[in-house]
């Protein structure tokens, strides 16, 4: 049997082409995010109603105080309500 060395160069040659391609595809994919227009909407309305800034006061004033107490069953009612939709 013949042994010709340039064949196993060649091969190894060949390998290496096809993985530089291989690699110079994937480096080309990018990630992309997509905002909602909803999200937007949102990151423009910085105003926060006079209501709910008094209830956020409220709250923060509460846990500071550490008089705060969650409602175990409304908060699991709100989780249902959530995901049921």
């Amino acid at each position: 049997m013949k042994i010709n060395p340039m064949q196993s160069v060649q091969a190894y040659n060949k390998l290496q082409e096809s993985q530089d391609r291989q690699q110079k595809t994937q480096t080309k994919r990018a990630d992309q995010v997509e905002i909602s227009s909803e999200a937007k909407q949102m990151a423009k309305s910085k105003e926060i109603s006079a209501e709910r800034q008094e209830r956020v006061n409220e709250v923060k004033t509460q846990i500071d105080q550490g008089t705060y107490k969650v409602n175990a069953q409304e908060v699991a009612k709100k989780f249902y309500e959530f995901w049921d939709k």
